[in-house]
């Protein structure tokens, strides 16, 4: 059984579950976003190229465009982090200050 650090909720919504772990959010050729209990930025860290070099980081990769995930690359995608806010993600948006907003505060 595979435990995964983040569940899916619809289109395009990825829900964070574990403190100790970043999700770092790939899609496509866009920036990697990371998500830690403390929020969502812009990661500009190496990748790691095997499951194995991410987990000793306390990292898990989460490729949207994974047929586990959401199976495509998506334009939009939100993020319910563990930091009690919900992120929109706009890749049609890269660049600027509104590639990630604040979507809905206490989501919870």
């Amino acid at each position: 059984m595979n435990d995964k650090n983040y569940i899916t909720s619809g289109r395009n919504t990825i829900i964070h579950k574990n403190k100790k772990i970043d999700l770092l959010v790939v899609n496509g050729s866009h920036p990697v976003a990371i998500v830690t209990h403390n929020g969502i930025g812009i990661y500009s860290g190496v990748m790691p190229k095997k499951r194995s070099e991410a987990k000793k980081a306390y990292q898990e990769v989460v490729d949207v465009s994974a047929a586990e995930v959401f199976g495509e690359e998506k334009t939009l995608v939100f993020i319910q982090a563990l930091d009690n806010k919900e992120y929109k993600l706009d890749f049609s948006k890269v660049g600027t200050a509104n590639f990630i907003k604040v979507h809905q505060e206490n989501y919870i």
